[in-house]
């Protein structure tokens, strides 16, 4: 596939950063995930803020439009002749040579990678297992999408590399947190619990927006600290990121769910289907909660 580098599209496999760029010795960059649905960049504005906001906290001198980055988007799409794709833009803080450095990074290196993906993805679901490895505490006052990564990398080892089932972290206190590449939710009744981000998971793009879609759909949404234990009794569990959507959950460690049968997943995932060509950011979406 063809990538942006910098301004330029490349082959992946000709596309090259410097050994010195401080987004490799020091895992100092950030990243996105996110699809484009006929040729929309669904939520992107929120993605943006996200990367935006995450790049000033960490010291990297970037901050991306809309503009800049469709142009960007529309022009690898064409490359690659896709509608629809999903998209990694990676942010790395660039060159600076050995050792850390306390002053702001002022050339960052922009690289958007993108492969196609089914236009119209089905409902689908797997199974969660809780982790025996803790979920790490954010290296700041909140979680990054960062490329620091060994965290997840060594939860997917644990889980021995299957795409049928997700990891679910515990924090150090034994509170649920995320899954190793998702946000947690279970419905009980008429309410949608999910945990907080204070337990220190990403506040993720899809967990905000599925969150404004629950409330639009009369569900009570409650955030806090809760014991596995807690979801024992639940209903129906989900799991949401950006590239696979909503997927309900059909075995959560141990307790029989109803998967992608599920009532309340299957009103979410058509409210999302919805939508998903059409809308730059959750704010779009009017609740009354």
């Amino acid at each position: 596939m063809l990538m942006f580098l910098n301004g330029r599209i490349v082959e992946e496999k000709e596309a090259s950063i410097s050994p010195l760029d401080h987004g490799f010795l020091y895992g100092l960059g950030l990243f996105e995930t996110f699809r484009i649905y006929n040729r929309h960049a669904f939520l992107l504005d929120d993605h943006l803020r996200r990367l935006n906001e995450g790049l000033r906290m960490i010291g990297i001198d970037g901050c991306y439009s809309r503009k800049e980055i469709l142009d960007a988007l529309h022009t690898l799409l064409k490359a690659n002749r896709l509608d629809d794709a999903y998209v990694r833009l990676n942010v790395t803080a660039g060159i600076h040579g050995v050792g850390l450095r306390d002053k702001l990074y002022t050339n960052p290196n922009l690289l958007i990678f993108m492969k196609p993906v089914d236009p119209d993805p089905p409902l689908s679901e797997k199974t969660a297992a809780i982790l025996k490895l803790k979920r790490n505490t954010p290296e700041g006052e909140q979680r990054l999408k960062s490329h620091h990564y060994l965290n997840n990398v060594l939860a997917k080892q644990e889980m021995k590399g299957s795409n049928s089932a997700e990891g679910i972290f515990l924090t150090a206190e034994g509170y649920v947190a995320e899954g190793i590449v998702s946000n947690l939710f279970w419905q009980k009744g008429g309410v949608l619990f999910t945990p907080s981000v204070k337990t220190g998971i990403l506040n993720g793009i899809t967990r905000q927006f599925v969150m404004k879609l629950a409330k639009d759909a009369g569900f009570e949404v409650r955030e806090g600290f809760f014991l596995p234990e807690e979801i024992q009794s639940a209903e129906e569990v989900f799991l949401t990121n950006s590239i696979q959507e909503i997927t309900a959950v059909a075995n959560f460690d141990g307790l029989e769910l109803p998967g992608k049968v599920g009532h309340t997943v299957k009103i979410l995932h058509r409210m999302y289907a919805a939508l998903r060509e059409q809308i730059w950011s959750k704010d779009e979406i009017f609740t009354g909660g």
